[in-house]
């Protein structure tokens, strides 16, 4: 990973077009290729940011210490430097992952059992499947034997969107997986996250913890 604090303006340009003026700023550029600038009053969302895949360039002669950040599409992140305050990389290496806690846990090991939840004709292919990035929660084919990767969550929220989303990424530069779509499951989903999910192209699938534990709810049933 790359540190860089920077007094600098910032200019993106791509479906809109968005501006940020001359300031002290923290630009992230991780070993994934992603690209994000920070300020210091945002808690961890960044002002303006290039997923990847994309490429970065530094500029040289009369483009010196403009950045440019280019996505598959096209778009553009302009990094227009003034003055270096900080510059340093750092070897994190491969992150092991976050620690669920016991509900999620149990949660993952449930639906791997009953990876029928998801639609008739899911099999497992495996719990906890590493990546570069970290572990897919569940790793698994639908009914027509497409690859399906599964983040489960406790509360769906969009930072979980995007943590499958990148997941996605990598799992689809697979030629042995791909194509791979993917299922956020929870107990509860909020609608921004459902929202984000949806314009991604990811299922949302509500868990019912008691269901998957085989406890059946005392309510009166009319069938």
């Amino acid at each position: 990973m790359r540190l860089v604090i920077a007094r600098c303006s910032v200019d993106y340009a791509g479906r809109l077009t968005a501006h940020l003026p001359s300031a002290p700023r923290l630009i992230l550029v991780k070993a994934d290729g992603s690209v994000s600038i920070h300020a210091d009053d945002r808690a961890y969302k960044p002002l303006n940011w290039m997923s990847p895949p994309c490429t970065l360039k530094e500029g040289a002669g009369e483009d010196e210490g403009v950045w440019t950040v280019v996505n598959k599409a096209g778009e553009k992140l302009i990094i227009t430097m003034e003055e270096i305050l900080h510059d340093s990389s750092h070897e994190l290496g491969v992150d092991p992952g976050l620690i669920k806690d016991g509900v999620e846990a149990h949660l993952q090991e449930l639906l791997a059992d009953r990876i029928e939840t998801l639609g008739d004709g899911y099999t497992l292919i495996r719990r906890e499947y590493m990546t570069a990035i970290g572990p897919v929660d569940i790793l698994c084919r639908d009914a027509d034997g497409q690859t399906v990767a599964v983040e489960i969550k406790r509360r769906g929220e969009i930072d979980g969107v995007e943590q499958l989303t990148r997941y996605l990424d990598l799992l689809n530069r697979d030629p042995h997986l791909a194509p791979v779509r993917g299922v956020f499951a929870a107990q509860e989903i909020k609608p921004q996250a459902r929202v984000l999910a949806t314009d991604r192209g990811i299922n949302c699938h509500i868990l019912d913890y008691d269901a998957l534990r085989g406890i059946e709810d005392d309510k009166l049933r009319l069938f």
